[in-house]
């Protein structure tokens, strides 16, 4: 392939790096390269001399680039990404990474391993970025219309086992289990460590056919998890980067079902906090039409939840009603421990779907059925959804506050506020801001007054 200079023709000091840790000669380099090419049923006859022009600022085209990181990466036994090697050729990969709904699993994974590696790495413009409302729906709508990928077997790096799989699956539960319990702020750094040192070393490794779509699908849930924390921890920005990367995934996996929990339970659920009503049913709608037929009552259930949340934010009361309706009908039909629903959907019981409800009655201004709905969340969640719990209470002191029983909704939120302080969830802060902000009209009131010292002394 003919070569063509970067712009202002600099050496390439990064593939210069990446060459000595992998200890790997300039010819060593070009075998590599040619063998991977021909994997991928190009004739490429690259030489030293070839490595030798790139190291001095030249950049093959094509798919050159890519088949040089991916040539690498089996060298070092991790993914490297042409951003890694300086070939990126001008373009800003850095703020766009994780926003791209990859089409190739190749892409998928370097997308992936590029986005935990940037937020190990704090990158600025991951924590510094907003979420725009079009970067949620335009993956889903790729999600939608995108064929099953046909193979993702893998035959370079270290070889990828069922156990492998179950470990990650096994370490999701344990994180998860912390996460309720402690709130994000405590787990979130375990989680996208594991991802950046493991699992992505896991991706890059070599696997059967079946045994890749077992991982891409355990990598899936974390990778999710790793997103709903950073909503937690007051990063939206980057939490939808975890999210479509997620979706990514679960198409390599061959997993429809659970690609529609992502945009129903989690890209409709960022939606929601950011105000994007619209956007909340169409994300929704798109995971019952994209997993028709993939998915349990359970399941439905919780799309439908996730569509009224965003009918209720409309301020459209019949739809919501409609559609709320349509999830009881769907949850009565799930039948509890019969093993037909998949761990990720399995928590969603009456419980989280009366939790969803107060939400939605909350938003339409009924505040009776608000606080009707919350206390059955409370009654339903155990002690161990500790976060969960919180917010139902918040919920509660919230209808609490809109029937103007002022003082009782000082002690809910008070209830609330404690439960909170043992937990690091912004998350949870911001409903208990919203809930301060409701009773400001009540200012006078003595317990207006405590309630508002208390919390300030709690964030001091």
């Amino acid at each position: 392939m003919a070569a063509r200079p970067l712009v202002a023709r600099q050496p390439n000091e990064r593939l210069q790096a990446l060459i000595q840790e992998a200890g790997c000669s300039n010819a060593g380099l070009a075998r590599r390269v040619n063998m991977v090419g021909s994997e991928r049923g190009l004739d490429l006859r690259y030489d030293k001399t070839s490595v030798a022009r790139w190291l001095r600022g030249q950049q093959p085209r094509g798919r050159a680039p890519g088949i040089i990181a991916e040539a690498l990466g089996r060298k070092l036994g991790r993914t490297v990404t042409i951003d890694e090697i300086g070939m990126a050729n001008g373009k800003n990969l850095a703020s766009g990474v994780g926003l791209q709904f990859s089409p190739t699993v190749l892409g998928a994974i370097e997308q992936v391993c590029e986005l935990w590696r940037s937020d190990v790495g704090r990158r600025d413009f991951l924590s510094g970025s907003t979420v725009a409302a079009s970067a949620l729906v335009e993956p889903s709508r790729d999600w939608l219309i995108t064929g099953p990928d046909a193979q993702v077997s893998r035959t370079a790096g270290a070889r990828v086992g069922l156990s492998d799989v179950r470990a990650v699956r096994a370490m999701t539960d344990a994180l998860v289990d912390l996460d309720h319990r402690f709130g994000s702020g405590h787990v979130r750094p375990v989680v996208v460590h594991y991802l950046n040192s493991v699992v992505s070393g896991m991706l890059s490794g070599s696997y059967r056919d079946a045994v890749g779509r077992q991982l891409f699908s355990a990598v899936a849930r974390l990778t999710e998890l790793a997103g709903y924390m950073a909503v937690d921890t007051g990063q939206p920005g980057l939490a939808q980067r975890y999210y479509i990367q997620a979706l990514r995934l679960a198409q390599a996996a061959g997993d429809r079902a659970y690609g529609g929990y992502v945009l129903a339970a989690s890209m409709s659920h960022l939606a929601a906090q950011l105000g994007n009503p619209r956007e909340i049913s169409q994300l929704a709608r798109a995971a019952q039409e994209g997993a028709r037929g993939h998915v349990t009552p359970r399941a439905e259930a919780m799309f439908l939840a996730a569509e009224a949340r965003g009918h209720a934010l409309l301020g459209d009361a019949r739809m919501c009603q409609d559609v709320a309706g349509r999830a009881i009908d769907a949850l009565d039909r799930a039948r509890p421990d019969s093993g037909d629903d998949a761990a990720w959907i399995a928590h969603f019981d009456h419980a989280y779907l009366a939790d969803e409800l107060a939400h939605c009655h909350r938003d339409l201004g009924q505040p009776q059925a608000a606080a009707r709905a919350a206390t059955d969340a409370l009654d339903g969640h155990p002690a161990s959804r500790a976060r969960r719990r919180a917010i139902g209470l918040v919920l509660l002191a919230t209808a609490q506050a809109q029937q103007r029983e002022v003082e009782l909704a000082c002690h809910t939120g008070t209830r609330a506020a404690e439960l909170l302080g043992t937990l690091r969830s912004s998350r949870g802060a911001e409903y208990l801001d919203d809930l301060q902000q409701r009773l400001e009209q009540y200012g006078d009131e003595p317990a207006v007054r405590e309630f508002a010292a208390r919390l300030e002394l709690q964030a001091a």
